[in-house]
């Protein structure tokens, strides 16, 4: 698979050299030469030096040949210009966006060529909350397109669900369980897994039965 990352920062570095370890095709373009010759002599990645934010820059470092595009610079205008240009102008199939300012989220959406937005203060929040947060719904992940989201749950020894098999929940069909953690492993969940006290349930959902799904695992507590 190849990815093109927009932005040497820390967060572009990070995620390149992550995805270059799992043998992925990492293509990273910067418009700071002095920056790329730099990480360069101590890198393994591929650098272009190049202005993400124009047609003719992208059109030179191949971008109708990727995967995926993440807009990872560390301004949101620049991010969200560098993810229109790469749905619209060549389509590439996957496009992530970095958001600086969590003000700004509400922008990162398809209209805006963004199929998956991350916020890192929103991602830490989120992670504060499933530390301290038993029993309650916590959104770890908003995908903007479809209008999903991928929520978690560390059920509470209260929670209606505990003892039933996953097939006997009742969920809605826009929601499914898609990992469980438990005593700190990873458990595939089948139709029946029973679900236990403690157990960490990550499920992707829609917004609209959201509500349902906080009901079938956290009953009144949440």
């Amino acid at each position: 698979m190849k990815v093109m990352i927009a932005g040497a920062g820390s967060v572009g570095i990070a995620i390149g050299e992550e995805l270059l370890a799992k043998g992925y095709e990492i293509t990273i373009i910067e418009r700071d030469h002095l920056l790329v010759e730099k990480l360069g002599q101590r890198s393994k990645l591929k650098f272009i030096i190049g202005d993400a934010c124009e047609v003719s820059s992208l059109h030179s470092a191949g971008t109708s040949e990727i995967d995926v595009m993440v807009a990872a610079t560390g301004d949101d205008e620049d991010n969200l210009v560098i993810s229109l240009l790469a749905k619209q102008e060549f389509a590439v199939p996957r496009v992530v966006a970095r958001v600086n300012n969590a003000k700004n989220q509400w922008l990162f959406n398809e209209s805006w060529g963004v199929d998956v937005s991350m916020s890192t203060p929103q991602q830490l929040t989120a992670l504060v909350e499933e530390a301290v947060s038993v029993g309650s719904l916590v959104r770890l992940l908003r995908f903007e397109h479809g209008n999903a989201e991928l929520v978690e749950v560390t059920l509470a020894s209260n929670s209606p669900a505990i003892g039933l098999a996953i097939e006997n929940l009742n969920f809605p069909r826009e929601a499914i369980i898609v990992g469980l953690i438990r005593d700190d492993r990873v458990v595939v969940p089948h139709d029946d897994t029973v679900l236990l006290v403690s157990d960490e349930v990550v499920v992707l959902v829609t917004e609209d039965v959201e509500g349902q799904v906080r009901q079938l695992l956290c009953g009144d507590a949440s």
